[in-house]
């Protein structure tokens, strides 16, 4: 669609509306993912003045948001958490299940999907190690995101600002003598954590639990989820003992990643095709 079609609206001749203009804006950052004021302008053939004036009400919403002032404008948390909602319609864990129970062959230990919720993580499913010693199910559970490395995982994949937006106070609460409490040590592990692709936990959220996680993305490559392979400390003797499961995860990661995608890239060429035709 022609941005003079957008302009035009559902009737002949019709004015552009700010409402009009916003929804194209918002249109816009999603194709995009950075937008400037002078490009905004040019797009929607509005004034800079104009331009600015929208950009600002997104962003005072949550829409979108500015890493410095005068810079560019990117996509905000709330259009984040309407891409999960769709996720949510597809049902992750009906696609994801078959993988971790494929996962949990393979490796012979627990493994489960979570959701990050503000500075939470969420167990939504789980398939339980055959083994007799094993870590249980903890589908419901709800713990703090820095003190697991299916959190971690999802923590160092999130974009500077979404970080920043959840921990402003810098306060960490720990659940084991093990837990990082500290901001710059959290900060140094994510760091870690996007160099080497996985996250590991060494019993900071329960003692006598350890694991290692892989975030699952979403068509935006933002952060969705994470699955992580959860064992006994015991069963970690060696420094090294989980990473044999990294390349193991990673491959059941893009596994999901693309069935994922798969559901979602026909509904988003429908959407398209429907504003096309207007």
């Amino acid at each position: 669609m022609s941005n003079s079609a957008w302009r035009r609206g559902p009737g002949a001749g019709s004015v552009p509306s700010s409402v009009d203009n916003a929804l194209r804006l918002l249109e816009l950052i999603g194709e995009q993912q950075t937008l400037r004021v002078s490009e905004a302008a040019a797009l929607l053939g509005v004034a800079p003045s104009t331009a600015h004036r929208l950009l600002s009400a997104l962003r005072g919403r949550g829409f979108v948001l500015q890493d410095k002032p005068n810079g560019v404008y990117r996509p905000g948390p709330v259009l984040n958490e309407i891409g999960l909602a769709a996720i949510g319609r597809i049902d992750l864990r009906s696609v994801a299940h078959p993988i971790l129970r494929e996962l949990s062959e393979q490796t012979q230990e627990t493994v489960s999907l979570t959701l990050l919720e503000g500075r939470d993580v969420r167990f939504v499913d789980c398939v339980e190690s055959p083994r007799s010693v094993r870590v249980g199910d903890r589908t419901g559970v709800v713990m703090p995101a820095h003190c697991t490395a299916a959190g971690k995982a999802i923590l160092a994949a999130l974009p500077p600002f979404e970080l920043e937006r959840r921990y402003r106070d810098r306060s960490l609460t720990g659940r084991t003598p093990h837990s990082i409490t500290a901001w710059e040590r959290l900060e140094a592990e994510l760091r870690l954590i996007r160099r080497h692709g996985y996250a590991l936990n060494e019993e900071e959220g329960e003692e006598g639990i350890c694991a290692v996680a892989v975030a699952v993305r979403d068509l935006t490559d933002a952060p969705l989820a994470s699955i992580a392979v959860v064992l006994p400390a015991a069963r970690t003797v060696k420094a090294d003992a989980r990473t044999d499961f990294v390349p193991l995860l990673q491959r059941a990661v893009k596994t999901v990643q693309g069935l994922l995608r798969a559901q979602l890239q026909p509904a988003s060429r429908s959407s398209s095709e429907k504003v096309s035709a207007t």
